[in-house]
């Protein structure tokens, strides 16, 4: 079975880059960031011919997510219960597979922050008190669970192509990996950090000032596994092809693969 995420800042702009993804790399679940459509504009039928079943949650201009499986997820959840939240960021299914029964899938787009001290970073924080929460109880509920998204967090300074330059900025912060670590706290495992890597991988590279020429970037788009799940995974990579095309998504699918 083999899962993936992908932030790419814009389906209208990036459909036909995600069809030949998903022909190229046919994942048995995918869960997408910054959509960035409203829910009448989500392309269901063109995700529908390529072989998928697509749950979304849409918002104009803005944040969006999606979960595309092979097989129709079930018992779908959007954002977080119970913490009110205007901004379309997280949505949750189960998804049915014939070897592992079903796997509880998880696609979040976690909030940027701007920058520490301001009120978008205090609206991080409580979300992120408030996921963790609700991560809690969905594990009980369902062992085959997999967190995965965009989390707009580098857990470590491996995960920065500059760790003094990015010290305490955001994505760095303390209180941003506290908060990781937390997740991981749950029983939770990063499926990426579970295999030997290559140094300098990174998930996103800015638009700006050649980064990604330069392989300047952040490990930002993560893979969490539950405990049932963590001695399933043969592999996680990223994948770094579709950051080439034209008109690239700044960010890189991340797939995990499970025996």
């Amino acid at each position: 079975m083999q899962l993936a995420t992908w932030n790419v800042n814009s389906l209208s702009v990036r459909l036909p880059q995600l069809l030949d993804w998903l022909a190229a790399n046919p994942v048995d679940a995918l869960v997408l960031q910054e959509t960035k459509l409203t829910d009448d504009k989500f392309p269901a039928a063109e995700l529908q011919a390529a072989g998928y079943h697509a749950q979304w949650f849409g918002q104009k201009t803005y944040n969006g997510v999606a979960l595309l499986s092979r097989e129709p997820a079930t018992d779908i959840v959007r954002n977080i219960p119970g913490f009110a939240d205007e901004q379309a960021r997280v949505i949750a299914g189960t998804v049915p597979h014939p070897t592992l029964g079903t796997v509880r899938v998880i696609g979040a787009y976690f909030p940027n922050g701007q920058a520490p001290g301001s009120d978008k970073f205090a609206y991080k924080m409580a979300w992120l008190e408030a996921l963790n929460a609700w991560v809690k109880d969905e594990l009980q509920r369902h062992p085959n669970l997999v967190l995965m998204g965009d989390y707009n967090i580098a857990p470590t300074d491996d995960d920065v192509y500059d760790p003094v330059g990015w010290k305490d900025q955001i994505h760095c912060t303390v209180e941003e990996r506290e908060h990781f670590q937390r997740l991981l706290g749950l029983g939770l495992s990063d499926a990426f950090r579970q295999f030997e890597q290559a140094p300098r991988l990174w998930s996103w590279w800015d638009y700006r000032n050649l980064a990604f020429r330069k392989n300047q970037g952040l490990r930002i788009d993560h893979i969490l596994l539950s405990q049932a799940l963590q001695p399933r995974a043969t592999a996680c990579v990223i994948d770094k092809v579709p950051r080439k095309n034209e008109r690239p998504s700044d960010h890189a699918p991340v797939v995990v693969t499970l025996a």
